[in-house]
Parts: structure tokens; C-alpha cells; sequence
């Protein structure tokens, strides 16, 4: 009898345990299941673009395209003559740093990085703006990083966003009322990364009714939330364009159709200026000269020849 209420006991033990254990690996398989789901939401869910041997022979040289563009830069209510200049070049990036890489690595983000500068004068003091947009080259997420700063004599304003569980905004400004900020918003699409997708795949530009921010540029310059704006977007064979109809503002990207998909020039219509001197003025970049350049070298006085090649005063 005690045998058998031992082997009793074993086998009740037995079962107990193997209840226990099974209700541990459903445990386990929920909490990874919940990590699967949790970890999908923030990534990207379309497939990475596939890049070409051309796009590799042409990105992946050691050089970056600089071109230069004859500026007409409405500011103020006039229209201010000036010299524009797009600089594009692929490099690795530091997903939680968010800059460049210094060396290689697997966990490093390839990117497409557009340095857009811009030089005018306004009557006797000059304007100089700067934007840096960071794009992945696989083209299924939003830009990683975007900052801006614009310097004049009375002043300078520095914007950062960094894409990160949302976009994280950090601004500085001269100006009362935007000093010091720091905010939160939800991700969408950035004007500023659509010259990245273009030159990746003009293909892959949103169309359509959308969601988006500014560029950077255009927000500082003209004092408006950074912020999602409704917007209609329209891509042709060769030029894409941007209307917001909020803003009363329309962006106008003119571009060669064939691969590499060069920047030609562009428009941008838009308010501009204050009260009686206020009007609807269109500002305009048409292409001067394009080299390809490993510039970061070119720093001695015997290169400013290269200046010359890009028509740059």
C-alpha cells in the first residue's frame, strides 16, 4: 500500500511539474511575443530599396556631388540676389550618437546626407543658412537627423530634430517667445528628407494628400511651428511639387528624370515680408555646375580654383 501511495505521489509530482513548466514556456512565448510586437512598431515596415550597381559606382566612389545654383531668394518683400549649393555624400552613422561615424561597423546606418547652404544679402547685412539632413539609403524610414541654423547681424537661430521613439526638437532663437525649446512630435513625413528620397528613387515620393513639416528653413525664416502642416503632393516625370495649402505655400523641385536624378533648379511660391510690404513672392535656384569631390581635402589655397569651376564668388 505504501508503494503504491508512493508511486502515487511520484506521479502526481510529476504532472504538477509538467503543468508548471508548460505554464513557464507559454509565459516565455507570450512575454516574446509582446517584444516581437513591441519592437515591429518601431520599425520600419516597408522593405529597403534595392540599390543599384549604378547608385553603389556613383555613391560609394569617395567623393561627394557639390552643386552650385544662381539663387533668387525672396525675403522681406523683395526679391535678393545669391548663390545656393547642394552637397550631397553618403557616409556611416551612429544610430544612438545620431552623427557621423568615424569608423566602421555593422550596427552603423549608411545614410545620404544633404548639406544645402545658402548665401544673400538683404540691404547691408548678408543671411547665411545651413541645413543637414541625414537620410538612410534604404529608404524605408524617415530621416534619422535634421538641423538648421541661420545667421544674420542680428542674430542666429539653431534648430535639431532627432528621430528617435518620436521626433525630438530642440530649437534655439534671438527671438522673444522662441528662446529655448525643447518639445516632442509625432513622426511623419519631413520636407526636408523628400530631396534624399528623390535622389534615391523619385519613384518612391509620396503623392497625394499627406502630413508634413516644413523645411526647417522655411519654419525659422518665417516664425511657424515646427510642426505637421496639411499638405497636396503631385510627382511627374520630372518635377515634384508640394502645396500647402494652410501655409500659402507651393515647393517646386525640378529634376532630371534619368539616374542620378540631378537637382535642375527649384521654386518655392510663398508670403513674404510684413504688412503693407507684404506680398506673394517666388524663390528660385537654377543650376550653375556639378563636380564630384573629395572636398574635405581640397583645403589649401591652391584649391580655390575649385571654387572658380563651380562659379562660386
Amino acid at each position: 500500500m505504501i508503494t503504491i501511495l508512493n508511486i502515487q505521489n511520484r506521479l502526481l509530482f510529476s504532472i504538477a511539474l509538467i503543468v508548471t513548466l508548460l505554464s513557464c514556456k507559454e509565459n516565455n512565448t507570450s512575454t516574446s511575443e509582446n517584444k516581437t510586437i513591441s519592437q515591429t512598431k518601431t520599425q520600419p515596415s516597408t522593405p529597403k530599396t534595392k540599390l543599384s550597381s549604378e547608385f553603389k559606382d556613383y555613391w560609394y566612389n569617395g567623393e561627394a556631388e557639390i552643386t552650385s545654383y544662381k539663387l533668387e531668394q525672396a525675403r522681406y518683400g523683395e526679391i535678393r540676389e545669391g548663390i545656393a549649393v547642394l552637397i550631397f555624400v553618403t557616409e556611416d552613422f551612429l544610430p544612438e550618437e545620431q552623427v557621423k561615424a568615424d569608423n566602421y561597423s555593422e550596427n552603423n546606418i549608411p545614410v545620404l546626407k544633404l548639406n544645402a547652404t545658402k548665401n544673400f544679402n538683404t540691404g547691408i547685412y548678408p543671411y547665411s543658412i545651413m541645413q543637414s539632413t541625414f537620410y538612410p539609403v534604404a529608404n524605408n524610414q524617415h530621416a534619422l537627423k535634421i538641423s538648421a541654423s541661420v545667421q544674420e547681424w542680428c542674430g542666429q537661430v539653431y534648430t535639431q530634430l532627432n528621430n528617435r521613439s518620436d521626433f525630438e526638437v530642440m530649437s534655439h532663437s534671438y527671438f522673444q517667445g522662441e528662446a529655448d525649446e525643447t518639445f516632442h512630435i509625432e513622426k511623419t513625413w519631413t520636407e526636408n528628407e523628400l530631396w534624399l528620397k528623390l535622389r534615391i528613387d523619385p519613384k518612391s515620393l509620396p503623392a497625394g494628400s499627406l502630413k508634413i513639416i516644413p523645411s526647417v528653413e522655411y519654419t525659422r525664416l518665417k516664425h511657424e511651428d515646427i510642426k505637421a502642416y496639411e499638405a497636396t503632393a503631385n510627382l511627374n516625370n520630372s518635377t515634384y511639387t508640394l502645396t500647402y495649402n494652410n501655409l500659402n505655400r507651393t515647393l517646386r523641385i525640378n529634376f532630371n528624370p534619368i539616374f542620378p536624378y540631378e537637382v535642375l533648379s527649384w521654386e518655392e511660391t510663398f508670403l513674404s515680408g510684413y504688412g503693407d510690404a507684404a506680398s506673394v513672392l517666388t524663390t528660385k535656384a537654377t543650376k550653375l555646375k556639378t563636380i564630384k569631390s573629395d572636398y574635405w581635402t581640397k583645403n589649401n589655397n591652391s584649391d580655390l580654383s575649385l571654387r572658380e569651376t563651380l562659379k562660386l564668388k
